[in-house]
């Protein structure tokens, strides 16, 4: 049982966190790219970053770090230990917490299971002043719930009819069934700021016409050839190319991250939910 006056105390805090889900219906887009390297450039910009790897079936962001890790996070939800025992830390000091690889049970949570998680985090001791979650592809429940907990979404999309595609179902999805109305874009791995642009006024067209969205370009990462220089290496491409087109993009795309206000009241967000769970 949680005790409801410092669980709410603990719900104060966490209102000062900024929660960001980073998603975008098809795989293969880049999206762990920007989730680690946008959280690595805010650490290095003086902010405590915690990252969940929210691919809990087909875990990678520690293995596109080459972290080694002990417990995950089926050890929490089965009851083993606490979010806090199983974090383990990145570049720049950012903190992490790690999903199961292989699991197709981490694939299909209960609704009780995604409650158990919310509500490991309303228990967390560690600090941190931005989660960024890193959701699976597709737009399955698990998905689907990461987005509507956070206080942003970001959705990172490619010039290809599929990603564009995958990027409007999600949209439709999340605006029509759970109240999500505003989405920031990153257009990823493009040739240049003109088709970054073009890519936008693609998706613009689409979602202007069928959606009641509104959807903002936040960031446009050139193709830069080090990235898999940077994954070869286990590395993160601010780290390991700084001076690197698509490393200044993500270092930019931080420093607009720390600009975007936090809400101060709950709205159906990660605050709503462990809001719900202590009224329980």
């Amino acid at each position: 049982m949680i005790d409801q006056a410092s669980g709410l105390r603990k719900m104060q805090d966490l209102r000062q966190i900024k929660v960001i889900a980073v998603s975008g219906g098809k795989g293969g887009v880049g999206k762990t790219n920007v989730s680690l390297n946008t959280a690595i450039a805010l650490a290095k910009q003086g902010k405590k970053v915690l990252v969940l790897d929210a691919d809990l079936g087909l875990a990678n962001v520690d293995v596109m770090l080459g972290l080694r890790v002990q417990k995950n996070i089926a050890h929490v939800l089965s009851g083993d230990c606490e979010l806090d025992d199983i974090i383990i830390e990145g570049p720049a000091g950012i903190k992490i917490i790690p999903a199961t690889s292989g699991t197709q049970s981490m694939v299909d949570l209960t609704p009780s299971e995604h409650a158990g998680l919310i509500r490991a985090f309303s228990d967390m001791q560690t600090e941190f002043d931005v989660l960024i979650v890193d959701t699976a592809a597709g737009i399955s429940d698990m998905v689907l719930s990461f987005a509507r907990a956070a206080q942003d979404v970001m959705l990172v999309v490619c010039d290809e009819p599929t990603s564009i595609t995958d990027c409007y179902a999600l949209m439709k999805l999340l605006s029509r069934d759970h109240g999500v109305f505003k989405f920031k874009v990153v257009a990823n791995m493009v040739r240049s700021p003109k088709e970054g642009q073009q890519l936008f006024a693609k998706l613009t067209k689409v979602t202007d016409r069928f959606l009641d969205v509104a959807i903002e370009l936040v960031a446009v990462v050139p193709f830069d050839e080090n990235i898999r220089k940077a994954v070869r290496k286990q590395k993160a491409i601010v780290d390991a190319f700084p001076e690197s087109p698509a490393a200044k993009a993500f270092t930019s795309l931080a420093k607009k991250v720390n600009s975007w206000p936090i809400p101060n009241r709950p709205s159906g967000h990660l605050e709503f939910f462990i809001e719900q769970l202590l009224e329980q």
